[in-house]
């Protein structure tokens, strides 16, 4: 699987990238196409009005002809990473059997 991260008004760190490919990776055993491409994009959507600063994660899949959209926010950027890949494992998962 192809992996490209964006980051909008988050700073880059190993630390958050490993991350992303840590947890993206693991959607492989439901993707059997190695030509799989995954986009991922976070963002710091900046003041936030009650809850202070939020994380948007998102990500669109490309593989076997299909496309997947998935996107998670979040009060943590590693919480919303997490989620939008539990998203898009259930999305593959569902279209998978369907």
């Amino acid at each position: 699987m192809n992996i490209k991260i964006k980051l909008t008004n988050v700073s880059a760190s190993p630390a958050i990238e490993e991350f992303v490919f840590k947890k993206m990776r693991l959607l492989e055993k439901f993707i059997h196409n190695g030509d799989a491409l995954c986009e991922v994009e976070l963002a710091k959507k900046l003041k936030h009005r009650k809850s202070g600063d939020m994380y948007r994660a998102e990500a669109d899949i490309t593989f076997a002809g299909e496309q997947f959209y998935v996107a998670a926010e979040k009060d943590d950027i590693y919480s919303a990473i997490d989620e939008m890949r539990v998203k898009a494992e259930r999305m593959i998962v569902r279209k998978k059997f369907l």
